[in-house]
């Protein structure tokens, strides 16, 4: 059993205390503020602690009790600012719960607070947060990777339990990968989106990250299922994964591509390919897939989400809440806005953007496809190491590291990462790509990497 579960099953017995925990968490977060991983401490959390502790003493924990969650700061919690990293939205303060926050609330669960962020959710590196970029606890000096950068930082360095987090083209599995913690993006329309500010309405997921792949699965399955107030999700009630999971992979079938090694350094490849070894040793059937038009996926990713993301920002005209987007913003969401409004002209819509849909329509087949040979698929998560911050990268430089990530997107497959080793002392991340759906298996390759590999995982130079 890992830590999370132990910690639940701790608290649930009485021998951890909810308040002092929340204590050392308050404690930790002011002590680690050089990472600028939380914009804003929940004022309430101490209050909230002593009610979560007299409802577990009352037999009324819930799945959750007593785990404290930072939540990513493009995600509604009522009373706290969903700045979305940005000026444009720093005075805007929730007016309600998102329904994953009403979920784990329900669930026994604490909210740490808001968590940096890429601003506006643009960015692969943690560092255009209109309130200072977010270090990397797991390599110092280093990106931890974005757009969820607070909460891969976050769960590095023991601020909270867990976190939630969003992923549009790799935004929860880039920072789970520089960070050396579990992130999971789930099948798209699994995971309710109300009171998300979305980067990419067709593409967009709430997901979670962990120290531990146990701990993913848990919130995963206290966020999931249908929301009556949204169209765009699947016929999912909800999601059994915890009682279902096991470390059992022998005669599983795992995929692997020789275009993630073509795309990919060396260094890392180096890594991932002991992880497949450690798999194939634990009884896993490693075969071939092929992904032709791999290498196409960002380009049409970045498409979609400029003309998507320009679209959702004309709400913020600086009328009803919030300033203008436009007069506030950082250099790479205006480079979004006017990239999205230019392919959004109707002279050039069947140009690019409904090209960059038939590409899209391209990827998912190819997936679906390799999905039929096995039973998933595992490569790198990241093509590259994390840069040191502050270093200048062009546009296309920093939209790289979505690479390998964006697929999964484009075809609304499930994808997780697991820490599997370090190069030059930085984590790097095994990606395992499930089908629609698919959560439990990849959940279980995941579960088997981290137990396979044990402790290497985390603290070699596993594969060098």
């Amino acid at each position: 059993m890992g830590i999370t579960l132990e910690k639940v099953k701790s608290i649930k017995r009485g021998e951890i205390s909810v308040v002092e925990r929340v204590e050392e968490f308050l404690q930790r977060v002011e002590k680690k503020r050089e990472l600028n991983a939380a914009l804003e401490v929940n004022p309430n959390l101490r209050k909230e602690a002593e009610e979560v502790e007299k409802r577990i003493k009352e037999g009324r924990g819930g799945r959750l009790a007593g785990l404290v969650i930072g939540v990513k700061s493009n995600i509604n919690v009522l009373g706290l600012h969903a700045t979305c990293a940005s000026r444009t939205l720093e005075d805007y303060i929730c007016p309600y719960d998102a329904e994953v926050i009403r979920r784990i609330k329900r669930e026994g669960a604490l909210i740490l607070g808001m968590l940096n962020m890429d601003e506006f959710a643009c960015g692969s590196s943690g560092e255009t947060s209109a309130f200072g970029p977010t270090q990397n606890p797991s390599a110092p000096g280093r990106i931890p990777g974005g757009s969820s950068s607070g909460s891969g930082a976050a769960v590095a360095a023991g601020l909270c339990d867990l976190a939630l987090g969003t992923d549009t083209g790799g935004s929860v599995r880039n920072p789970a990968s520089h960070c050396g913690v579990v992130g999971l993006k789930p099948t798209y329309g699994l995971v309710p989106r109300h009171g998300l500010i979305d980067l990419g309405m067709s593409l967009d997921q709430i997901g979670p990250l962990s120290p531990d792949t146990e701990g993913s699965a848990l919130l995963l399955e206290c966020i999931a299922g249908r929301n009556e107030r949204e169209s765009a999700m699947l016929d999912v009630d909800q999601v059994k994964l915890v009682e279902n999971l096991d470390s059992e992979i022998r005669g599983m079938s795992i995929g692997i591509c020789n275009k993630f090694a073509e795309l990919t350094d060396p260094k890392i490849m180096r890594v991932i390919d002991y992880a497949v070894e450690a798999l194939a040793d634990w009884g896993a059937k490693i075969r071939e897939v092929e992904l032709p038009n791999l290498e196409k996926a960002l380009s049409a990713y970045y498409v979609i989400v400029s003309v998507e993301f320009f679209s959702a920002t004309r709400r913020f005209d600086g009328r009803k809440y919030g300033k203008k987007i436009e007069e506030v913003c950082g250099e790479e969401v205006r480079r979004r806005i006017e990239r999205g409004r230019y392919i959004s002209r109707r002279e050039y819509k069947g140009k690019y953007y409904q090209r960059a849909l038939q590409v899209r329509e391209i990827i998912r087949e190819e997936l679906e496809r390799a999905l039929k040979e096995v039973d998933v698929i595992v490569g790198p998560t990241v093509p590259k190491l994390p840069h040191p911050l502050g270093t200048p990268l062009t546009p296309m430089e920093m939209y790289a590291y979505d690479y390998l990530t964006v697929p999964a997107n484009l075809a609304g497959i499930c994808a997780g990462v697991v820490p599997v080793g370090r190069v030059d002392g930085i984590p790097v991340g095994l990606q395992v790509q499930g089908r629609v759906l698919g959560e439990l298996d990849v959940l279980r390759v995941m579960l088997a990497t981290e137990r396979c590999l044990g402790e290497k995982a985390f603290c070699e130079e596993v594969g060098n």
